[in-house]
This record gives C-alpha cells, structure tokens and sequence, in this order.
C-alpha cells in the first residue's frame, strides 16, 4: 500500500472512531436519564442565563464522573456531566417542567479536549442532535475557567 492509500485508510479509520462525532465536540450522551441526578435548580428570568439557559435544569452525572464528584477527583478520562435544560410551565401554583430546551454535555478526554482543560463542551437543541457549539467549546470552558481548582465543573456534590 503506497504512503497516500496508508493515510487515507488512518483517516477513514479515524473517522469511523469518532461514529460521525465532529473532532474537538464531545458526543450526544446516549442513555444519560439512566446517569444518576446530581443536582437540580430552577433559572429565573432576570438571571444573566436566562436568555440561553432558563428553566428546569437537572445534571445527571455517568459513573466516572459520579466517583469524581464525590471524592475522588481528578475527572478520569470518560468522565460525563449532562445538563438537560427545560423549559417551566406554571400551573395550580406549581412549576412544572416543560419541553426540552437544550442538552448540555461535559465529557472528559484529556488528549482530545486539551486546549479546554481536558473537557470537550457540547449543546444540543431540544430533543434533536443539532449541535450549537460553533467553537470547539471554547466559550463555554470561558466560564468554567474559573473552577479549575475543581476540575473546571461548576458544581459540587451535595452528600
């Protein structure tokens, strides 16, 4: 096989690695309502958030994050955090969910996401695989810059 045909076939093999995952974008995490819940809030309107990010959030955390969370930290590789965004409903004085605003995603790999601290960034809209994040993640690492003590996730487990 000739040099070209060789790096042809590492990047076709490449590609079908990433299962259709664009490079530097952390994957759609399948199956995460089976994670365990971690956390929940409510962001209110007036809240700077708000625009993007208001309603219903639940974050859901895998098993290697879950370790993490709860002690043992660093954030192994795989680790995965997902923020499922939604939108609020009033009704007979209650907050009610809504329909899915956005599914926020963390997933740490070290070598693939090292120009964000080791975490790839992604979002998606509603119920669909529509990606929003246009910069690698970068935006949104902006944010998270400012826990880097804790590995750069934004909120910590309540025992």
């Amino acid at each position: 096989m000739s040099v070209r045909g060789s790096v042809l076939l590492f990047l076709a093999l490449l590609g079908a690695g990433l299962q259709g995952q664009e490079a530097g974008t952390a994957a759609y995490p399948e199956g995460y309502r089976s994670f365990v819940h971690t956390k929940s809030m409510v962001v209110q309107e007036g809240h700077f958030l708000y625009p993007q990010f208001g309603g219903i959030h639940h974050i859901y955390a895998n098993p290697k994050a879950l370790a993490a969370l709860t002690g043992q930290k660093p954030f192994p590789d795989g680790s995965v955090l997902v923020l499922d965004v939604l939108e609020t409903r009033g009704e007979a004085r209650a907050i009610l969910e809504g329909a899915r605003r956005r599914v926020l995603v963390m997933e740490k790999d070290a070598k693939r996401f090292a120009r964000t601290g080791g975490w790839g960034y992604e979002a998606f809209v509603g119920d669909t695989r529509e990606r929003t994040v246009r910069d690698g993640g970068v935006t949104c690492h902006g944010c998270h810059r400012a826990r880097r003590s804790r590995d750069y996730v934004l909120h910590d487990w309540r025992p």
